[in-house]
């Protein structure tokens, strides 16, 4: 059992894919035509990590209704509600920052890791987190 997908709301497909592609480095593996429930015409769009095609992605949900535009930006309710795990935390912040990324601290080390919050597209709060480089009590990295 696994999650496969998690839905963002955003206010644009296009914008939002530019981010998580461009900015992140997530790969686009699905942009296709599809139908919401009562028959109108949808995308389904679905960004995952780079070689995550078997991993939680997300389904980027393009806005329908007023009920789901108020819900842009505040999914998680000014929680950080997404957490994106990167192997070289120093090289993936200085990147987003260079492309403009609004982070809402300075990175900070805690035994668990490196990490910075940052809001994506949609205004969502995240945790960037990088490996500790702390040592455990036993004296383990």
């Amino acid at each position: 059992m696994r999650i496969d997908l998690v839905t963002v709301i955003v206010d644009d497909h296009d914008r939002a894919i530019a981010f998580y592609t461009d900015v992140l480095g997530f790969e686009l593996t699905e942009d296709s035509a599809s139908l919401t429930n009562d028959g109108r015409q949808k995308r389904w769009v679905v960004v995952r990590p780079p070689g995550a095609s078997s991993t939680t992605g997300l389904l980027l949900a393009e806005a329908d209704g007023d009920r789901q535009a108020a819900g842009i930006g505040e999914q998680f309710a000014g929680r950080v509600g997404l957490f994106l795990h990167v192997d070289d935390f120093d090289a993936a912040y200085e990147r987003m920052r260079r492309l403009g990324v609004e982070f809402s601290e300075e990175p900070r080390r805690e035994v668990y890791g490196t990490v910075v919050v940052f809001r994506d597209v949609a205004g969502n709060l995240w945790d960037l987190l990088g490996p500790s480089t702390r040592s455990a009590p036993d004296g383990s990295a």
